[in-house]
């Protein structure tokens, strides 16, 4: 052991809902030797737009200014749907304002998402979600004013954390596959609430087209950012040749 195992190359201060506890093993899996996981949680309640917003608006400024004194290296608010109900613009301004106040780098699951799609070299997708109906709408939405076309959406209708950190990786796998469409150039999985980075090499090989999961989609994009070679990352899809 050496210095690089607590974070010697980069820190990431991942701002995460209080109830979920999939993302940080998902993100520690991946971690690249010398770059460690840093996370404060935020408070959450139901995953409809209303209790998103309240996440928002009600913790994210406090868990980046705990994150921020530590001085980790970026920020990354870990939470799919909360970057993308309320639409692009928004995210962006977001952004421009949290990198304003800590100095830090900002980045969202959602932007690294649309990111990952277009690295990939995909324009049409399909997407699978732990999510109701009208928060399929809205990632449908924005995705779309990202210039990525949707061609099938998948949710399962759960409100509540809890419920989807629970499902099981073989739900989610069953899922994904039966999103697919012919036409589209790859699959995603939404939400990081629900466990998806053990199964990406699986799905790609059985669906031979990439396939890109929030969270995977936020490490790589934390690693970009950050100037850190994606290749490093081994076993998780092939986002990480990108």
């Amino acid at each position: 052991m050496d210095d690089l195992d607590y974070g010697g190359r980069a820190k990431i201060g991942l701002i995460y809902p209080a109830m979920g506890w999939v993302m940080e093993p998902e993100f520690t899996a991946m971690a690249p030797k010398g770059v460690s996981i840093q996370t404060t949680r935020v408070m959450n309640g139901s995953t409809d737009k209303e209790g998103l917003n309240d996440l928002i608006i009600a913790g994210t400024k406090q868990a980046a200014s705990l994150l921020a004194a530590i001085p980790t290296d970026i920020l990354m608010f870990g939470c799919t749907s909360a970057s993308f109900c309320n639409g692009v613009e928004y995210e962006k301004n977001m952004i421009v304002e949290m990198e304003k106040e800590f100095g830090l780098p900002f980045v969202t699951t959602s932007t690294a998402v649309a990111e990952a799609v277009k690295a990939v070299g995909a324009r049409k997708v399909a997407f699978a979600t732990p999510y109701i109906e009208d928060l399929n709408v809205l990632a449908k939405a924005y995705l779309e004013s990202c210039g990525i076309e949707v061609l099938n959406t998948k949710g399962l209708g759960l409100l509540y954390d809890k419920d989807m950190d629970a499902t099981p990786l073989e739900k989610i796998y069953e899922l994904a596959k039966s999103v697919d469409v012919p036409e589209a150039d790859a699959v995603l999985i939404l939400c990081t609430g629900v466990r998806s980075v053990p199964i990406i090499e699986m799905l790609e090989k059985d669906l031979k087209k990439p396939v890109i999961s929030a969270i995977q989609a936020s490490m790589w994009y934390s690693l970009k950012t950050l100037g850190i070679d994606t290749n490093e990352v081994k076993g998780f899809g092939s986002l990480f040749e990108k």
